[in-house]
């Protein structure tokens, strides 16, 4: 039987699992279109990676008032995951047409970088 230690050492010395750089990123993004997600009055979803369905690029489950929008981040452009949890924030607040334009450029906003301003 293997030892935690020894399995530690293999793991890189930490006491629980790497995450990648991706995990890193996402989770980051997460927390930054929550925050502004939040600060507009809007539920904010939980974000998770990856959906429990083969094949889907997003997934949005609902469970009374609250929903949690599943991605695929591996193997993707980063552009898509974002715009996939930008996108998960207005479907899961049911916005109309009208708020859900506002909402989507604050939240593409609050995840800006370089290489996605085009």
């Amino acid at each position: 039987m293997e030892r935690r230690e020894d399995r530690r050492q293999r793991n890189g010395g930490g006491s629980g699992p790497r995450s990648s750089p991706g995990a890193i990123r996402f989770a980051e993004a997460a927390r930054s279109i929550g925050r502004a997600a939040r600060l507009r009055g809007l539920e904010v979803p939980t974000f998770r990676s990856p959906p429990g369905i083969t094949g889907v690029q997003r997934t949005i489950r609902r469970r009374g008032t609250s929903a949690t929008v599943s991605v695929v981040v591996r193997g993707r452009p980063w552009g898509a995951v974002l715009a996939d949890m930008v996108e998960g924030v207005v479907v899961a607040n049911q916005l109309d047409s009208r708020r859900a334009d506002t909402v989507r450029a604050a939240l593409w906003l609050s995840v800006d970088e370089p290489a996605l301003a085009a």
